[in-house]
């Protein structure tokens, strides 16, 4: 892999640990139950997809 390809990947994998983070974080914030419960949906799939990507790398 290339040094490249490297920061590319780190790139991916943070962006997806920050989207979490925003989404739970907003989550804890909103008053409306069912917002809040669909942007907690948010953040768990940032969290699925994340560890779905790091698996892939891993093998």
């Amino acid at each position: 892999m290339t040094p490249k390809e490297l920061l590319y990947i780190e790139d991916a994998l943070g962006h997806k640990q920050q989207m979490q983070s925003a989404f739970t974080d907003y989550s804890g914030r909103l008053q409306d139950p069912e917002l809040q419960q669909f942007v907690k949906t948010l953040a768990d799939r940032q969290c699925d997809g994340y560890q779905r990507f790091y698996n892939l790398l891993n093998g």
